[in-house]
């Protein structure tokens, strides 16, 4: 069942870069342009919600990722997200860029490393809102 909200939030893309090694690639929420109440929002509070976002969509995981780094061994607890899963990912940090797909619409990407998601959204991604 198709989200329109969630395809607009998270437009696909190529990201034109794959993570190697134990790194993760997130895709970070659009930054919404209208309130819930149709107020066109400022170039502010869209780059506020821009650099305060914490939930981004897995796209790709490098083949070390989840893996005990010494040994190469899957984790105890396995791995703790996977690709089309929700998360939230540290404010900072991480290797950060946009591109654009065909339609226009601009997809914002985080390189982060495994370790570094700090929980699996279990609620709808789009409820959870950047701290003004």
């Amino acid at each position: 069942m198709k989200n329109p909200a969630l395809e607009e939030a998270f437009p696909v893309c190529d990201p034109g870069v794959y993570p190697l090694g134990s790194r993760i690639l997130v895709q970070i929420r659009t930054p919404e342009t209208k309130s819930k109440g149709g107020i066109i929002l400022t170039e502010s509070d869209k780059d506020t919600q821009m650099w305060n976002t914490t939930v981004a969509k897995v796209i790709a995981t490098g083949p070390l990722a989840f893996l005990n780094r010494d040994t190469l061994k899957e984790w105890p607890e396995k791995a703790w997200c996977k690709i089309g899963d929700y998360v939230r990912v540290p404010r900072y940090g991480g290797d950060r860029w946009v591109t654009t797909n065909s339609k226009g619409e601009k997809a914002y990407y985080i390189l982060i490393n495994d370790l570094d998601v700090l929980a699996l959204v279990t609620t709808d991604p789009l409820e959870i809102k950047a701290f003004f």
